[in-house]
C-alpha cells in the first residue's frame, strides 16, 4: 500500500468511520460476550486503561503509615483515586519516568499528593491526544502543552507504518504496532484517530487490486482485539448498557468499537451481534434488565426508520438512545421523542448517555 495520510481534521469523531455505505455486513464471529474481569491487560503489551468518568479528587486522606511515610498513598489507593490501573502506573514509572514514587523497605510503592497531581496532569494531556512519550518530554522540560493539532501528522505516521505492515501481510508487525499505539494513546485516539480512518480508506478504495485483502486483514485483526477487550469487562459494574446496530446501517467493527468506547469500570456493555432483530429487543431487555439501549448507525436514518425507532422506544422499559453519525443527523427529527441523540465522538457520547441515564433514573 502506498504511504498516504488518512487523518481527518482534528480528532476524528466516529464520523469518518461512519461515511461508508455498508451494502453487505460481514457475519459476526463474536461469541457471546463473557462477563470479564477487572483491570487486566493483554500479556503481549502494556495497555493504557483509563476509567471513565475520571474521579475528581476533592479531599485526600493519606493511608496511615510509619512516620517517614506520612502523607503517602499505596498504589491501590492511587488507582482508586485516579482511575488509572496499577499496571499502567508501573509502566508510566518504568518505561517513561513520568512519576517517581517512594518505596517501603519491602519495595511497595508509595505516592505523594504531588505524584497524584502529576498523574492527573498526564491524564489530562493524554485525553487531549498527546502521546505518552511526548508527555514525558513536556514534564522533563516543564513546558506547557499546546493543543495537539500537530498530532495529525503523528497519527498519519502511524497509519503509514500500519499500511506498510498490511501491504506485506505482516501480522506480527501489525500486532507490534497495535501494542505500541495502545500504550501511547487513550482508547478513543487509538480507534477514532488512527485505526478507523485507515480502515475506512481501505474500504472505500477496495476496488484497487489487493486493497480488499488488506482491508480484510485489518478488519479481522481489529475485530478480534476489540472483542477481546470487551470480554475483559468487570461483571459487577453498576450499569448495564446494551448496544445494538441498526440493520444494514453499520459494519461489525464500527459497532464493536462503539461498544468499547462506551465501556468503563462502572458500566458493563453488551454488544449484540450484527443483524439482531429490533423487534426482539424487548425479549432481550426482559432478560438482561439494562439501564439503557444504545442503537448505533453510521449512516443517516430514513423517515421510516426514525418512526420505527420511536415505536421501538415505546416498547422498552429503559432509556433508548441513538449513537453514531446517524445521531448527528437525526437530532432535529427526534427532538420531540424520548430518544436521546448521543452523537459520534467518544467523550460526547459518554457525557450525553450519563446525562440521559441520570434524567431517566432520577439519579
Amino acid at each position: 500500500m502506498h504511504a498516504t495520510s488518512f487523518v481527518g481534521a482534528g480528532l476524528p469523531a466516529m464520523q469518518a468511520a461512519l461515511c461508508v455505505r455498508a451494502t453487505a455486513v460481514m457475519p459476526s464471529r463474536a461469541s457471546p460476550l463473557p462477563q470479564g474481569l477487572e483491570w487486566q491487560v493483554e500479556s503481549s503489551h502494556p495497555f493504557l486503561i483509563v476509567a471513565r468518568p475520571m474521579p475528581v479528587i476533592t479531599e485526600l486522606e493519606p493511608i496511615a503509615q510509619a512516620d517517614d511515610c506520612q502523607g503517602l498513598y499505596p498504589i491501590r489507593e492511587v488507582a482508586r483515586l485516579t482511575g488509572i490501573n496499577p499496571v499502567t502506573l508501573r509502566a508510566w514509572e518504568r518505561r517513561y519516568g513520568l512519576i517517581e514514587p517512594k518505596r517501603t523497605e519491602s519495595g511497595h510503592r508509595l505516592y505523594s499528593v504531588s505524584d497524584i497531581g502529576t498523574i492527573r496532569q498526564v491524564m489530562d494531556w493524554l485525553e487531549r491526544g498527546v502521546s505518552v512519550s511526548k508527555v514525558a518530554q513536556l514534564l522533563a522540560s516543564s513546558q506547557p502543552v499546546e493543543d495537539p493539532q500537530p498530532l495529525a501528522s503523528e497519527y498519519s505516521d502511524w497509519q503509514t507504518r500500519i499500511g506498510t505492515a498490511l501491504t506485506a501481510f505482516n501480522e506480527p508487525e501489525l500486532e507490534r504496532l497495535y501494542g505500541q499505539i495502545f500504550s501511547s494513546y487513550p482508547i478513543e485516539v487509538v480507534f477514532q484517530g488512527i485505526f478507523l480512518p485507515l480502515w475506512q480508506h481501505l474500504f472505500r478504495t477496495r476496488d484497487v487490486f489487493g486493497r480488499t485483502s488488506e482491508w480484510l486483514l485489518l478488519d479481522g485483526f481489529l475485530r478480534g482485539r476489540v472483542q477481546h477487550r470487551l470480554q475483559l469487562q468487570a461483571p459487577q459494574a453498576g450499569q448495564c448498557v446494551v448496544v445494538v446496530g441498526m440493520p444494514e446501517l453499520c459494519l461489525e467493527l464500527e459497532l464493536l468499537v462503539a461498544g468499547l468506547l462506551l465501556s468503563r469500570n462502572d458500566r458493563l456493555v453488551r454488544v449484540l451481534a450484527v443483524g439482531q432483530p429490533l423487534e426482539e429487543l424487548s425479549l432481550i431487555c426482559q432478560k438482561l434488565e439494562p439501564q439503557a439501549v444504545v442503537l448505533f448507525a453510521s449512516h443517516a436514518l430514513s423517515t421510516a426508520q426514525q418512526r420505527r425507532l420511536v415505536r421501538l422506544a415505546q416498547t422498552l422499559n429503559c432509556s433508548v438512545s441513538l449513537a453514531g453519525e446517524a445521531a448527528n443527523v437525526a437530532q432535529e427529527a427526534l427532538a420531540g421523542s424520548s430518544i436521546a441523540c448521543l452523537g459520534s465522538e467518544a467523550r460526547l457520547i459518554n457525557q450525553r448517555l450519563d446525562a440521559d441515564l441520570k434524567a431517566t433514573l432520577g439519579g
